[in-house]
């Protein structure tokens, strides 16, 4: 059976950790970030005060993990040329974005977290906040948008391995 193979195991647990991926995503900006980048400097406590969020652990662990399952699936579905296809495509996607996050979205996190001792003012700190949530989106949208071939690689057959002749049947 198919579903018992290591490629197909591996696969299906870097959706669901994808899944989980997408939940914070979500999570964080339904719930968290509309709150936290709404009025900065003062809501900044949502995260420098003694009982701040810290959501960051969340994805401290969540991205390794991740790029592990995703290291493994590739690897044991190499050999499938379409399953690893659909699974470099969210890679390759996955590692700009994180680039992306590194450069931009992960630095803009700190700045906002010391807004109170900075001279920014907090009009321009709505501003920036807003650009943030909607370049934030897109990058969720993007990471959507690339959970979508992991299950299609999923739902893709894995070749039958082609039997050889028994030559003593000869």
């Amino acid at each position: 059976m198919n579903a018992l193979k290591p490629a197909a195991i591996s696969l299906k647990l870097s959706i669901i950790l994808w899944g989980i991926l997408l939940g914070g995503i979500v999570y964080s900006h339904l719930v968290f970030f509309r709150v936290y980048l709404s009025a900065l400097p003062n809501s900044a406590i949502l995260v420098t005060g003694p009982y701040g969020i810290h959501e960051g652990i969340f994805w401290a662990v969540i991205h390794p993990v991740l790029i592990l399952s995703l290291i493994v699936s590739l690897v044991l579905n190499w050999k499938y040329r379409w399953r690893r296809l659909l699974i470099l495509i969210p890679i390759v996607v996955y590692a700009l974005i994180l680039i992306v996050s590194t450069l931009y979205f992960v630095p803009e996190l700190y700045a906002f977290a010391d807004s109170a001792r900075s001279t920014v003012t907090p009009a321009e700190w709505l501003a920036r906040g807003q650009r943030w949530q909607r370049l934030s989106w897109l990058r969720g949208f993007i990471m959507f948008l690339c959970f979508l071939p992991l299950l299609l690689a999923l739902e893709s057959p894995i070749p039958a391995p082609e039997i050889e002749p028994d030559p003593l049947e000869l």
